[in-house]
């Protein structure tokens, strides 16, 4: 087996999307003692932003290369995923648009675009500072239904994900979503498959 764990937050060793993405990795490694883990820090090392090249020769390029190859190596996919202004990181869209590749992830056929990369998992670590899975600010929620939506249009259906929110209303708050979201990973049989 082997594992794509992939995180975008920018806050280190304060971050919660990588503490809980650690935790998920950890459970697969003690099921599967013997997967591979490839690992992509993006705030540490940040993609550039993608933008058509001309030189196979260019960094850019190469870099996409390599993110490309490990996501189709892999087949659980981690991605740590804390939501930024509603959404997403810059660097993890950075990440993504290297990962959707006409004729490598999708293609379009008679019938429209065709998923590519399918019979792989994604689990994606989501953390949020307020409350965005119901209630009034839910209809902001840019972030996990973008994450479901690419993932789908490259075939991957098989996407979970594991939820911290509310993370910034207080510190206790943080503790207990934490701790909701540690116990999740614990309880969940389908993370360590």
């Amino acid at each position: 087996m082997n594992i794509l764990h992939v995180d975008s937050s920018a806050l280190g060793n304060h971050s919660v999307s990588r503490e809980l993405g650690r935790a998920v990795v950890e459970k697969a490694l003690l099921v599967h003692p013997g997967a591979q883990v490839a690992y992509r820090d993006l705030a540490a090392n940040p993609l550039p932003h993608w933008a058509p090249a001309a030189d196979a020769n260019d960094p850019a390029v190469r870099a996409g290369s390599d993110v490309l190859d490990e996501f189709l190596a892999a087949d659980v996919v981690v991605i740590g995923a804390p939501m930024y202004n509603f959404s997403i990181p810059s660097t993890l869209k950075a990440w993504i648009d290297r990962v959707m590749v006409a004729g490598k992830t999708f293609r379009y056929g008679a019938n429209g675009p065709e998923g590519l990369a399918g019979g792989k998992r994604v689990v994606i670590v989501s953390s949020r500072g307020g409350i965005y899975s119901e209630g009034p600010m839910q209809a902001l929620d840019f972030q996990e239904n973008y994450l479901r939506k690419v993932f789908a249009f490259i075939g991957v259906s098989d996407v979970e994900i594991v939820r911290a929110e509310g993370v910034n209303l207080s510190p206790e708050s943080k503790v207990r979503a934490v701790d909701g979201a540690l116990e999740a990973i614990r309880a969940d049989e389908r993370l360590a498959a």
